[in-house]
């Protein structure tokens, strides 16, 4: 008996819920390329600006992450696909390391073979 009422009880609800509610329409529209590409780009940005050490060379720099991400949110779709495409050209960040060493070997190279230090063997001693 009490699992009569029960079902008796939450159909009548949810013929109540059906009736109030009624059917809502649904809207439904073509997106572009060019939207659906910004917004997965506007994803890879917000991605980046969301990592830890992102945040805390923003908070280095004096820059408040929040105020980022929501700078990030109002970029237009041209923007997020212009800011993507560069942040895509940007080589790794070990790239500066390799450039720094090699100039370093290179201006000791040249005092080495001016006679002024004697690092390398290789190079001709006067």
């Amino acid at each position: 008996m009490k699992a009569n009422r029960f079902r008796r009880l939450v159909a009548g609800l949810l013929a109540l819920c059906l009736s109030v509610t009624g059917t809502l329409p649904a809207y439904a529209g073509i997106v572009s390329t060019e939207t659906a590409i910004a917004g997965a780009e506007r994803g890879q940005i917000a991605g980046f600006v969301q990592r830890a050490d992102v945040q805390a060379r923003l908070q280095a720099m004096g820059v408040d992450p929040r105020e980022v991400q929501k700078r990030v949110a109002a970029l237009s779709d041209e923007e997020a696909m212009q800011l993507a495409a560069q942040m895509n050209e940007l080589p790794a960040g070990g790239m500066d390391l390799i450039w720094w060493l090699v100039a370093i070997f290179l201006v000791l190279l040249f005092t080495d073979m001016m006679g002024w230090t004697h690092i390398f063997p290789f190079t001709q001693k006067k």
